[in-house]
């Protein structure tokens, strides 16, 4: 399994190297978020196929950010391995926080999936220009504030914040706390103290941070990250008493570090009113949907319980309990499920107990995450068909044993051709697949009866069979 690593400040320059031209324009594609919210998201992260893969854990599960490509990355990889990854976790892959113009690509690439767009998880987007000259009568509130700022403060500058300015940072937060207008509101305070931690990051080269200073008093401050064309701002305080100080720093902090940005995010308003009304006012040119997919597979879909599938000798059907004795003699006969592919024993990570792997298959079924089939000769239970390996793409992995007992009638094709066609037109899969080790030449006459090979290579062949 993939490898994660938990993201910290030592992670900073490599996880830059991905985000400092990622132009998906949301804050979540960022250092600087990832650190100022590690302790909520617990974000991870991995280089693979090229792209930097962070995994975030939200709601009781993983999600996984949309990868960000470096130079030679290769996101549909990238994907692939995500998936992969929770498929061997036994969990569904949720891609979160995808921009806008890489929704369409996912929602081609999973059959059946539920998208989300949350209104407080979207992020306000504003044209560089517009903050930094607020030009036109929609802005003629923010020229007026600014106006009068200015009256009384003429001689207040943007400057950029360095170590040598560590005292003024700490005096402005003193007095920021004792102005502070949302003292008895704990998730304002708790982010309160997250931006006096990210904001002692403000010397690292990531960052861009700066003050406005109204002689050597710093009355506002921002620390902000440059991610592709957008600017994203991170942390932007200012102390209430200066009248007018907000639109007079966004302002200017704009002119001084926007650069040739073309776009400024001031991140989401975390479903605060205030904040909404506040960011609503400065005109913003979007406001960024962050889409969240979760993909489902056929089983989710279609299927409740496990149907009958009859062939012209067989029955194929959901285990019973009555199966228990001779399914236990099918999972136990260890010479012949050397060639199977899964030890079971192994998977049950216990003793094994009478109704051990009759519980596991019908836990699996209750999870959508595969498909048990009893095959029986004249109502007797003689081998299983087990569709699972559900990539949420329209595939899934078949495998079939017969009892030793029952070998070499032709049972295996015939079970295993109606499992896969029931799949792939009662399932509605798109692609069935299975594999068989090399050395296994009466599974690989079996496959190749029913099934197209598609590839191999030092442990197995592989086959399919498609729509």
């Amino acid at each position: 399994m993939q490898q994660f690593k938990p993201v910290t400040k030592q992670d900073g320059a490599k996880l830059r190297r991905y985000y400092k031209d990622c132009n998906y324009g949301l804050c979540e594609y960022s250092l600087g978020t990832k650190l100022m919210w590690k302790k909520t998201l617990h974000p991870a992260w991995a280089e693979i196929a090229g792209c930097l893969v962070v995994r975030n854990w939200d709601a009781g599960g993983w999600n996984f950010d949309y990868p960000v490509p470096g130079p030679e990355g290769d996101v549909d990889a990238a994907l692939r391995a995500i998936e992969a990854y929770c498929l061997e976790a036994g969990q569904l892959p949720v891609i979160s926080m995808v921009p806008e113009h890489k929704a369409g690509e996912l929602l081609g690439r999973y059959p059946y999936v539920r998208v989300s767009d949350i209104r407080t998880w979207r992020d306000y987007v504003y044209y560089r220009e517009d903050l930094q000259y607020f030009t036109g009568r929609r802005y003629s509130g923010q020229r007026n504030h600014i106006k009068k700022f200015r009256a009384q403060w003429p001689e207040a500058e943007v400057r950029p914040l360095t170590a040598e300015n560590a005292g003024a940072v700490e005096q402005f937060w003193k007095d920021y706390e004792a102005e502070f207008p949302k003292g008895d509101n704990a998730k304002a305070l708790d982010e309160l103290k997250l931006a006096k931690k990210m904001l002692k990051l403000a010397g690292k080269p990531w960052f861009t941070a700066g003050g406005m200073f109204d002689g050597d008093k710093l009355i506002a401050l921002a620390l902000a990250e440059r991610c592709g064309d957008t600017l994203i701002i991170h942390i932007e305080k200012a102390l209430y008493s200066y009248t007018g100080v907000y639109p007079a720093f966004v302002q200017a902090f704009a002119l001084a570090f926007g650069g040739n940005c073309q776009w400024i995010d001031r991140e989401d308003d975390a479903a605060d009113k205030g904040l909404r009304t506040s960011k609503l006012q400065y005109g913003p040119a979007k406001l960024a949907p962050k889409y969240r997919f979760e993909p489902m597979n056929e089983l989710m879909r279609h299927i409740k319980e496990i149907p009958k599938v009859e062939t012209a000798r067989l029955t194929l059907s959901a285990l019973t309990e009555k199966d228990i004795p001779a399914y236990n003699a099918l999972v136990l006969d260890q010479e012949r499920n050397r060639w199977w592919g899964y030890d079971d024993v192994a998977g049950l990570g216990g003793p094994v107990e009478e109704r051990s792997f009759f519980d596991v298959a019908r836990r699996d079924f209750e999870s959508h995450l595969a498909v048990n089939f009893a095959v029986r000769l004249e109502g007797k239970l003689i081998g299983e068909a087990v569709l699972y390996n559900f990539d949420c793409r329209g595939g899934a992995e078949l495998g079939c044993r017969i009892d030793k007992a029952c070998a070499g009638n032709g049972y295996g094709v015939e079970a295993f051709t109606a499992a896969a066609e029931w799949g792939l037109y009662k399932l509605h899969l798109g692609r069935v697949f299975a594999k068989c080790f090399k050395e296994n030449q009466a599974s690989y006459k079996m496959l190749s009866a029913c099934m197209r090979k598609h590839g191999e290579d030092e442990t197995f062949f592989y086959f399919e069979k498609l729509v």
